[in-house]
């Protein structure tokens, strides 16, 4: 970089991903390219991706352009490289992408021969979660000496979703002629059944090298399997469980219950909520505190209510309509100066002609809808309302139209709380039992059960594991199959090896 090689100063900016975001935004702009349909960030996730794989503009092919953003996906990425260097600036990608660029170019052979003279032994932990820009510079590096030593499990690679590529481990040996492979198939972890169980459902992976795990502690305690009905019959028996087993003086914070997706937590929540134990969400907030489910929630809380200014105020603009920060204020400066709500704010202001003729128009559908649900919600149930609502009010199209990974993942928490509504005899009495939910988050002290995704659980361990959920499209998931047939179930059960192997006990 300092000496200038791919377009840069020695003082280049490197963007954080909002800025890259914004950046692409302006270019989309330009372009004439609609950013509700198109979203930039959706356009940034698949810049990122070309990178993660190692490809400048020149070398992604047609084949790999999708419809997305009018098809102008890669003119786009070529665009925003280019303003990049007018900025003096790259992204995180280009940080490995860039070095790539260069010591792969014979006209600066000398930038590689150097590193090749200062790195003499190359080491690498958790190889099976290198991506493939990693891999080709890896290999780069190696190239002077070939005195390269990796460590990894290609059993535990269950990131492909973020680009990790497994088989950069499995062609190891191929790479590297004559390496020398060192099987580390001793476990301190967990006792002989859990293993087996472990060997059991990884053995069925084609594409491995291959190993059995053994441990000098014992066969342990057998793998207990039990079929429930659905995940509320799950959360009851493991809350029985977990009770029967802290009579055993067994502490909560051996214990651990590890999910497929971050939907199934709620049912677990509120049991545990239910019977007072105390109990903590690793890797992401607890599930009413998501901001899907605090957006859904602050909807049914106007309709309950509709003097709920923090509710309104939520969800106002979202999805977006065009209300931006001044006509909050104006609705604001208005409700303060009639010691009136938000809500009866702009019932006034839209009868005035002190707002901008389209602002009035969107504030008078925004009522106008909340009083259609109003007037819905004394005729159809509470669960079916909310269903409505997400629907007509478009936030389930937003999410639907956003191309972020963890879109999905927020449609089926939106599913999971309408689900959660059925309990309930009213709207009135559900929003209470949030409430309360939300109330009883807040002690940190003492003792915890852990609640985590199976992708959260890596490199952790407890005595004692539960693993709810296991049936065909939730785990392994349906998604995955479905977008990556074998090599998607591969990666299923590479993630059941992994949950399985947290357990000590």
């Amino acid at each position: 970089f300092r000496s200038g090689l791919v377009g840069l100063d020695s003082n280049f900016t490197i963007l954080d991903s909002d800025d890259q975001v914004r950046l692409i935004k302006q270019i989309m702009e330009l372009q004439n390219i609609d950013t509700k349909k198109s979203p930039p960030k959706a356009v940034a996730d698949i810049i990122s991706s070309w990178k993660d794989k190692g490809k400048t503009p020149n070398d992604v092919q047609e084949n790999e352009v999708s419809d997305f953003a009018n098809g102008k996906t890669l003119q786009l990425y070529a665009t925003y490289q280019q303003r990049l260097k007018m900025l003096n600036a790259c992204d995180f990608g280009d940080l490995l992408l860039h070095i790539i660029t260069i010591i792969k170019n014979p006209a600066h052979a000398t930038v590689l021969e150097d590193y090749h003279r200062r790195f003499k032994y190359i080491l690498v932990d958790e190889y099976q979660d290198t991506n493939v820009a990693q891999y080709l510079w890896l290999r780069l590096l190696a190239k002077g000496s070939n005195n390269i030593c990796c460590v990894g499990d290609d059993d535990q690679s269950i990131y492909g979703w973020r680009g990790a590529e497994v088989d950069n481990i499995l062609r190891f040996e191929k790479d590297f002629p004559g390496a020398v492979t060192v099987k580390l198939e001793e476990n301190y972890r967990s006792t002989g059944h859990i293993l087996s169980a472990a060997n059991g459902v990884i053995a069925h992976n084609s594409d491995r090298l291959g190993k059995e795990l053994f441990t000098q502690a014992g066969e342990g305690e057998k793998v207990s399997l039990r079929g429930l009905w659905d995940g509320a019959a799950e959360a009851r028996w493991i809350g029985e469980e977990i009770e029967s087993l802290q009579l055993k003086k067994i502490s909560l914070n051996q214990m651990a219950v590890l999910v497929r997706t971050g939907f199934q937590m709620r049912e677990f929540e509120e049991r545990f909520i239910q019977l007072g134990l105390p109990y903590r969400v690793i890797g992401g907030p607890r599930f009413y505190e998501r901001k899907e489910i605090r957006d859904a929630l602050a909807y049914l809380r106007v309709i309950a209510q509709s003097q709920d200014d923090l509710a309104l105020e939520r969800i106002i603009n979202t999805p977006k309509r065009g209300l931006g920060d001044a006509t909050l204020q104006k609705l604001y400066a208005h409700a303060r100066a009639k010691s009136i709500s938000l809500y009866q704010s702009i019932i006034d202001l839209t009868q005035t002609d002190e707002l901008k003729p389209k602002v009035k128009s969107t504030l008078m559908k925004l009522y106008d809808d909340f009083e259609r649900w109003k007037s819905l919600s004394s005729t159809i149930h509470h669960a079916e309302l909310a269903a409505t609502v997400l629907d007509e009010s478009g936030y389930n199209e937003m999410w639907k139209q956003d191309k972020s990974p963890d879109s999905p993942g927020r449609l089926e928490n939106l599913k999971e709380l309408v689900s959660a509504m059925d309990e309930f005899e009213s709207l009135a009495e559900f929003l209470e039992h949030i409430a309360l939910v939300l109330e009883n988050q807040n002690n940190n002290s003492g003792e915890f059960i852990t609640l985590m995704t199976l992708h959260a659980a890596k490199g952790l361990e407890y005595d004692v594991v539960f693993l709810p959920g296991w049936e065909d499209g939730l785990f392994p998931s349906q998604r995955s199959m479905d977008e990556n047939g074998i090599k998607g179930v591969e990666e299923e059960r590479r993630l059941a090896y992994v949950g399985i192997t947290r357990a000590r006990k």
